[in-house]
């Protein structure tokens, strides 16, 4: 009797996962960004983040801020923000052209995405003297 209704639990459990197989194939998907793609921002230093569809692991995840395909700072991820949201304060930049690159893991492991946006940053207002 209860081999019989473990087999039955098993099943339903089976079914319920093939029944999704859409939704579990897909990879992460990207909600929101900030900077946001092809941004123009300000010569200050900011908050730089990456909201997905789901859960990361903060702990093994990177953001990486490039220039002219050269890595200039690789950020670790705050801890202490969303669980779906990579956030890392970033120091003022030059002016110019510039990516914002993540790798992110689930956090199960699962899976692992790379991603980027190009953004840039103007020339900030110089004080009257």
């Amino acid at each position: 009797m209860i081999v019989r209704r473990l087999a039955l639990l098993a099943l339903a459990c089976a079914a319920a996962t093939a029944s999704q197989p859409e939704a579990w194939a897909q990879g992460m998907r990207v909600i929101e960004t900030g900077p946001a793609a092809n941004a123009a921002i300000e010569s200050r230093p900011a908050g730089f983040y990456v909201r997905f569809d789901r859960p990361v692991d903060h702990v093994r995840s990177t953001l990486v801020i490039e220039r002219g395909g050269e890595v200039l700072q690789t950020l670790h991820p705050r801890l202490k923000s969303a669980p779906e949201v990579l956030f890392a304060q970033v120091p003022a930049l030059e002016p110019g052209d510039y990516t914002f690159a993540w790798v992110v893991s689930t956090v199960d492991g699962g899976d692992v995405e790379r991603g980027k946006i190009a953004f840039s940053v103007k020339a900030g207002k110089r004080p009257k003297e």
